[in-house]
């Protein structure tokens, strides 16, 4: 049997329904989303035959964004003092824009990374969000301020999830009354794993070629 030379997700651009939750971030109960399996983005791994470990869930409102991810998983090697910081998490990519014909990213491009931390003391689970530079952007975006992202994290014995709010004002250019488009990308990271992506791998320049992601489409709840 031949190896295809490009992975199959490279033939694809996904366009992603993303419904509206008008109740999200929910500050004051035990999940910030828990947003149900509809709301559930395909797993474009199983075009090239693996596995997924791990799922992503989104929805948006006029406040901002909101994603979910749930990974496979007991994180015993985050107590681990040889692994370094950082080694789960994943990065989130969104463009404003939802731009298809450039390769560099502009300003209403973002990049977020989330690593999942280790409380000694208190045995919890924790992260921190923080927005990062792209690659070669033509122009960066505005920083994000601390209190316009909301995150948690939690662990059972097989899997973690994290839960993640982007308010509008850490979005430059989110703006659902004009667009409703969002070019969006993700990827979720596990020492001891494959990296879990969105479209290709990162063979390709994903983290900095916006033309590579995928889209979120803005759609107003379903009525029954």
């Amino acid at each position: 049997m031949s190896t295809a030379l490009l992975p199959q997700a490279f033939w694809f651009r996904l366009a992603i329904p993303c419904q509206r939750i008008d109740e999200l971030p929910r500050l004051e109960a035990k999940r910030l989303l828990d947003l149900p399996e509809s709301f559930k983005i395909p797993q474009s791994s199983i075009l090239d035959g693996r596995e997924a470990w791990a799922e992503v869930r989104a929805a948006w409102n006029r406040k901002g964004l909101a994603v979910s991810i749930q990974a496979e998983g007991d994180l015993m090697g985050l107590r681990n003092d040889d692994r370094p910081e950082g080694a789960y998490g994943a990065t989130i990519l969104v463009d404003t824009r939802d731009t298809r014909d450039v390769s560099r990213a502009t300003r209403f491009c973002h990049r977020f990374d989330a690593k999942l931390v280790w409380s000694a003391k208190t045995s919890d689970l924790g992260v921190i969000v923080e927005q990062q530079p792209i690659a070669r952007a033509v122009t960066d975006p505005p920083m994000a301020g601390l209190k316009t992202i909301t995150s948690r994290a939690e662990r059972t014995k097989t899997y973690w999830r994290l839960e993640m709010f982007f308010d509008a004002a850490a979005l430059n250019g989110f703006d659902p009354e004009t667009n409703r488009r969002l070019g969006f990308c993700y990827r979720i990271f596990d020492p001891d794993r494959l990296d879990e992506i969105l479209g290709v791998g990162r063979e390709f320049p994903v983290s900095e070629n916006p033309s590579l992601w995928s889209t979120l489409e803005l759609r107003e709840p379903e009525r029954s």
